[in-house]
């Protein structure tokens, strides 16, 4: 892996092997920086979701650039990603064995990728947004084309909110947007439903590295409850209607009021039967570790062998030694290259030869 001008990265190169990656180091170093440059081997904008002009180390100017060579279900690909500064566009450039592709998504069919920070620690007490934008991750791990549905949808709310603020009234103007939002939306819906379908429920726990409890999910949207009890193509006859019938409710809002923008992931504790939002902190931690255990489980059932990378930032700070073990042994089952980072060594003794471990400091990384 190579990163240039990347964050606090003047140029760095790291050689490595299919073993996980141990990043350890002070707050502030650039531990989080290493994951983020991961992240940005599939598609979107990243584990920090910050704007690709700021991902330019300060001191430095042109832009930055991040490469890696993987090994995926295809064979071995040379991918690499960057931006320059002195592009009028916002968007990063493509390269996949030395070839420019057009846009980020094409990343999704070589490095899956899902991540947990401290951020996200709040996930099920906050809004429901960041929930809907947690669960579309892994949707997209498991299918690399729905991103393209979602920024289809995306594009023509857009386009339908800029009609709705210009006061704008002929039906011919919303008629297409509309039939678009609701082939996309219901698409959305459905690969919503069939992914929580596949992570929900106590699947999991019997099977080893159960030290974290498995979740109970549901989906709350209009578009959810439609498809649990009739098909696709009625639920998409009855959104398209109800976005007709809202038009004067929507103008006067200026935004589109109904649709999968507005679904929600509800999230149970299922060893406690109780839900997320209500258990401690710790057992939120705990939940949303073992959701995504359970995520990786399933991409890796479905992808002939190939675990996601797993990117977990900061993820030993508040973990008990029985939870740091479960953890460790539901890696290794895996047989993922997990990318780990913390401020102490020690909590990350016990993986021995079986990680690669390094140390960061103020942007340089050694053995």
């Amino acid at each position: 892996m190579r990163a240039t001008d990347f964050r606090n990265y003047k140029s760095l190169v790291l050689d490595l092997d299919s073993r996980p990656v141990v990043l350890t180091g002070p707050n502030g170093a650039g531990k989080t920086n290493l994951l983020e440059a991961v992240s940005l081997l599939t598609p979107g904008r990243g584990l920090g979701r910050a704007q690709f002009g700021e991902m330019t180390r300060r001191s430095a100017g042109g832009g930055w650039a991040v490469n890696a060579r993987l090994h995926c279900r295809s064979g071995e690909v040379n991918i690499g990603t960057g931006y320059a500064d002195s592009d009028e566009t916002t968007a990063r450039s493509v390269r996949i064995d030395g070839e420019n592709a057009r846009g980020s998504g094409a990343l999704g069919q070589y490095a899956r990728t899902v991540w947990l920070t401290p951020s996200m620690d709040g996930l099920f007490s906050g809004p429901a947004g960041e929930r809907r934008r947690f669960l579309d991750r892994l949707i997209q791990s498991l299918d690399p084309g729905y991103r393209s549905c979602v920024s289809r949808f995306e594009r023509a709310m857009r386009q339908r909110n800029r009609l709705l603020e210009d006061g704008e009234t002929s039906a011919v103007l919303f008629e297409g947007l509309e039939t678009q939002m609701a082939e996309t939306g219901v698409a959305m819906a459905a690969a919503r439903l069939e992914a929580v379908a596949g992570l929900g429920g106590g699947a999991d726990a019997e099977g080893p590295g159960n030290a974290f409890p498995w979740a109970v999910l549901a989906l709350e949207g209009v578009l959810e409850q439609r498809l649990q009890r009739e098909a696709a193509v009625d639920a998409e006859d009855a959104y398209r209607e109800m976005l007709r019938r809202s038009r004067i409710r929507d103008r006067a809002a200026k935004r589109t009021l109904e649709g999968p923008h507005r679904s929600d992931l509800i999230v149970g504790h299922g060893p406690k039967s109780a839900p997320a939002r209500e258990c401690s902190t710790g057992e939120q931690k705990a939940l949303l570790i073992g959701l995504v255990l359970a995520h990786s489980r399933l991409v890796k059932r479905q992808s002939n062998g190939f675990a996601p990378l797993i990117l977990l930032d900061e993820i030993v700070a508040h973990l008990d030694e029985e939870r740091r073990a479960g953890l460790f042994g539901e890696l290794k089952r895996l047989e993922a290259q997990a990318w780990m980072t913390g401020t102490d060594a020690i909590h990350f003794e016990s993986w021995g030869e079986n990680a690669q471990s390094f140390n960061v400091d103020d942007g340089s990384v050694s053995p």
